[in-house]
This record gives C-alpha cells, structure tokens and sequence, in this order.
C-alpha cells in the first residue's frame, strides 16, 4: 500500500520565552494529513492555529517532537534549503495579499516561477491561466494599488497556487473579505485544489469556510480536541 501521508506531526510542542514567562502554544499535538486533503484548522484566538500552520510550513522552529513533511524531517534544513524547499513545494496565502506594489497582477503571479528559473514565456503563460481561473484576465496589467481588495487576495491564492505546490497553507485568506468576495474565493481556492490533487489547509475562523473543506481540525490551548470530517454536501461529494 502507498503511504500518502503528506504532513505527518508527532508531540509537537512548541513554546515562546523561557522561565516564568515561558508560554506553551502547542502541547503534545500529533496530526497527519494526506495528499490532496482539505483540512480546516478551527478554534478560538490562541489556541495555535496559527502557529502549527507556520511550522506545518517550515516558517517557524519548535522544541520537542516532530514534523516531517513530503517524507522530509523539518529540521534540519539549511536556511537556503528550507527557501528552496518551500518555494518547491509550499504555497501560502495570508490575510494580507502580501503582493508586490511595484509588479502588475501578471508579474505577481509569476514570481515564484521565476525565483525557480522557469523560463519567462512559460512563467508568464502559466501565470495567465490561474488569472483566467480566477476570473482576472483583465486585470493583467493592473497594479495591486489599482486592484480592489478581493482581486488583489485572488491574485494572492493565484500565486500559492503557481507552478502546482505539493501543499497550500492559508491564514485567514478571506479574513478582510466581504461574504461575495469569500465566497469566490473559497470556491476558486478548492475547485482548483481539488482538480489538482494539492493538499489545502485553512486557518479560518469563519464555520461556512471549515464547512466547505473536508475535514475539520478543532484546536483549544495547543491541543486537538476533534478531528471530523465535514457534512457538508460539497465536501462529500468532493470525496
């Protein structure tokens, strides 16, 4: 049988500070998910959520267990092999679009492509198509200072999505969203995840969100304290 266990984390525990104002945001956690799942992470502001993404990620360190992700132990990388590696492999998404004020949506997109040396026409053509998926093709041209707040975190899930990452990790993506624009841009996040078997997880405070994924991952004080999968008819039938 083929192990396609993609994220396998196994009594993590991860703190900040030391001594008396040492504080414990991940305790004994253990979690594996498998290719091409769609995981939302929910629960109460400090429970983690956002902490066990960054380390999921290869963005943040931790001080016992282990993680390994894609069958590789994170760490021990180096600081340029775990860029490399992520770059790769990892998409991420945040609340903020994060994008480049100085490159259009089109040059935006590409970015990770060109960081891996693909070559230009073929970054640029791969770039179009995800804007064509997400609906901005006529915003190719357009700079994020000219891009309303929805376009712009489109043109954000577009770029995590580029080049077909192995994972996609997203913190609050639809966060700043009105119910429209989140709704789009959950549908066009999870179709295409779907379509291309990528590995999605969601930090998400929003309950349609989670409801929309296929499994639910509830965190409260560093600790799981349940792990269902969703009811509801679109993540069914996405089984």
């Amino acid at each position: 049988m083929i192990d396609d266990t993609i994220i396998e984390i196994t009594d993590l525990v991860k703190h900040y500070g030391y001594g008396d104002s040492r504080v414990t945001v991940i305790r004994d956690l253990s979690l594996s998910i498998k290719k091409g799942e769609t995981v939302a992470i929910v629960g109460p502001s400090g429970a983690g959520k956002s902490t066990l993404l960054n380390i999921a990620g290869c963005l943040d360190t931790y001080q016992k267990g282990k993680v390994s992700v894609l069958s590789k132990d994170v760490p021990p990388f180096s600081v340029d092999d775990m860029s490399a590696f992520r770059n790769e492999h990892i998409g991420f998404i945040f609340q903020m679009h994060n994008l480049l004020p100085e490159f259009n949506a089109l040059e935006n997109i590409m970015m990770p492509l060109l960081i891996r040396r693909w070559p230009r026409k073929r970054a640029r053509e791969e770039a179009m198509h995800l804007l064509e998926h997400f609906g901005l093709s006529d915003r190719a041209t357009h700079k994020p200072a000219e891009l309303s707040g929805g376009e712009n975190q489109r043109i954000a899930v577009a770029r995590a999505m580029v080049g077909n990452p192995d994972i996609v990790l997203a913190d609050e993506p639809t966060g700043n969203l009105d119910t429209a624009n989140s709704d789009l841009l959950t549908s066009r996040l999870l179709d295409l995840g779907r379509e291309k078997q990528v590995t999605i997880i969601i930090v998400t405070h929003d309950g349609s969100i989670a409801a929309r994924t296929e499994r639910v991952v509830t965190l409260v004080d560093g600790s799981i304290v349940d792990d269902t999968g969703s009811t509801s008819p679109e993540a069914t039938d996405a089984n």
